[in-house]
């Protein structure tokens, strides 16, 4: 019966700190626009690729 004083206070902290954590997450807009970042993986290929610079010539003919 005494663990009972014990798990009730935990239990509501563990519960204020999950919807405070919730109301955080939706004020910094972490909900928004679930469907473009779930399809973006599959698009990523259509980009144009850029051509890799290549390396200034170094080598000397004089020697």
């Amino acid at each position: 019966m005494s663990s009972i004083y014990v798990l009730i206070p935990l239990a509501i902290l563990l519960v204020s700190i999950a919807v405070g954590v919730f109301f955080w997450a939706v004020k910094s807009n972490q909900f928004e626009d679930l469907e473009r970042h779930g399809s973006s993986i599959l698009f990523d290929d259509d980009l144009p690729k850029k051509a890799p610079k290549k390396a200034p010539n170094t080598t000397n003919s004089d020697e």
